[in-house]
């Protein structure tokens, strides 16, 4: 809990809580907010023509969707990060925040599976097996879980 403290107490920390200014934390936020729609929109993407929906759309050119969910995911860990900052005592004491970062800890390597599954072999996959469906489908809920839990958070 000193930790915690120290770091609540910190310079950054009360900047981020406490400016008068939009580039505190309403800015980062935002930027926190927009990272998680790019991240989740595109793995719904995804998920969602794996699934089946939109089967006119070729799965080969959703493959760079993978790159812009990292990007969004890195995005999201630096602003995450200083959101946590903000409020050290209380978000490491919360078992909503616990729950995201499971969340998030368990849908990060299904990424990884999810774009092995369907492009280990060939650039242009036609067939989508009923693992990688059931991949699709528990990616799609993890995410649907990790935006609740982050909207709950924000509002206790």
């Amino acid at each position: 809990m000193e930790l915690l403290t120290a770091l609540h107490d910190s310079a950054l920390s009360t900047w981020i809580r406490e400016a008068e200014t939009v580039w505190a934390f309403p800015t980062i936020l935002t930027v926190h907010t927009l990272g998680m729609m790019l991240l989740v929109g595109c793995a719904w993407v995804v998920d969602l023509r794996l699934l089946g929906v939109g089967r006119t759309i070729p799965i080969g050119p959703l493959r760079p969707l993978f790159r812009l969910m990292w990007i969004a995911f890195w995005i999201n860990l630096a602003t995450g990060v200083l959101l946590f900052i903000a409020d050290p005592e209380r978000k490491a004491t919360s078992l909503l925040f616990g729950m995201k970062m499971l969340l998030i800890i368990i849908n990060l390597p299904m990424l990884t599976r999810l774009e092995r599954a369907v492009y280990g072999g060939t650039a242009e996959p036609t067939v989508v097996s009923g693992g990688t469906k059931q991949l699709a489908a528990a990616s799609a809920m993890l995410w649907a879980g990790t935006i609740f839990t982050g909207r709950l958070l924000g509002y206790m």
